[in-house]
């Protein structure tokens, strides 16, 4: 098995006001990513999680897997971009956050890389496998993740596609009028956009990500992003000139995912649901 993951990265039960709601959690949003509390039966405190749509599956960090006396597993081969590590699969963990049962295998490898891109110990990743056969609503105002028993369809809303490959969400967006290209849905990635790009961009500065198990230092330059019927200006976005992973134009992060007051990933219809803009 060959599994990649992006991130450039309290357990009691909450009732949301909105009534379409099973359960809801809170998450906080600090250095450019989202954090929950995962309750794990072999640990007395809850493990700190990153709220990852990039991760192909929920993933455990090897030094915590360690502490919680974990081995389960065959050695697989863990693969990101520009860089490689071995890792485990599958371990078995029953967890839950806010009471709602996580998928039961997890990817056991060293996340140190990421844990130091984000100075937060890491103990893991709540991959794009969660949201299987779910309506998960992100409410950046009040910070809060919502289980819903039914999408939001309202006037305000605007629905995208989404696609599945390899069990990575992607959108299509496009970038300074360019034909769309789909991309990442990325949560785990604390930039605004990573763009693949044959032609040259005008490069306005480099800056240092995290993308997968490595950090990296890239161009970075000024674009027009239109995504749906929404369109952003001035967005600093990263350049690079092959694919970051097959098949996909970039990652789009959570930089301008931030910008909306709330989205709405409905896996069930494959759609991508925007609420309100915030700025």
């Amino acid at each position: 098995m060959r599994c990649r993951l992006s991130a450039v990265w309290g357990c009691a039960l909450l009732l949301a006001s909105d009534v379409r709601a099973e359960m809801a959690f809170p998450f906080e949003l600090r250095e450019g990513f989202m954090w929950v509390k995962v309750c794990a039966p072999q640990s007395p405190e809850p493990l700190n999680f990153l709220f990852d749509t990039g991760a192909e599956v929920s993933t455990l960090n090897l030094q915590t897997a360690k502490r919680l006396k974990l081995n389960g597993g065959r050695p697989v081969k863990v693969t990101g971009v520009g860089g490689k590590a071995a890792g485990y699969w599958p371990q078995q963990l029953e967890a839950t956050v806010a009471g709602v049962k996580l998928p039961t295998q997890f990817l056991v490898t060293d996340l140190c890389a990421l844990q130091a891109s984000c100075q937060c110990p890491v103990d893991g990743l709540l991959g794009a496998d969660f949201f299987r056969d779910r309506i998960v609503q992100i409410d950046f105002r009040v910070k809060n993740i919502r289980l819903l028993a039914t999408a939001p369809d309202g006037a305000k809303e605007e629905q995208i596609p989404i696609r599945f490959r390899r069990s990575i969400m992607q959108v299509p967006l496009s970038v300074d009028g360019n034909e769309p290209q789909w991309i990442r849905l990325d949560t785990g990635c604390a930039s605004a956009l990573e763009w693949v790009s044959a032609t040259p961009a005008r490069v306005a500065g480099r800056t240092k990500i995290s993308i997968g198990l490595s950090s990296v230092q890239i161009p970075t330059s000024r674009t027009t992003v239109r995504f749906g019927n929404r369109q952003f200006h001035n967005v600093q976005t990263g350049i690079h000139g092959k694919p970051l992973f097959p098949s996909e134009g970039g990652l789009l992060g959570l930089g301008l995912l931030a910008r909306f007051e709330q989205i709405t990933i409905d896996a069930r219809s494959g759609r991508l649901i925007l609420s309100d803009r915030v700025q």
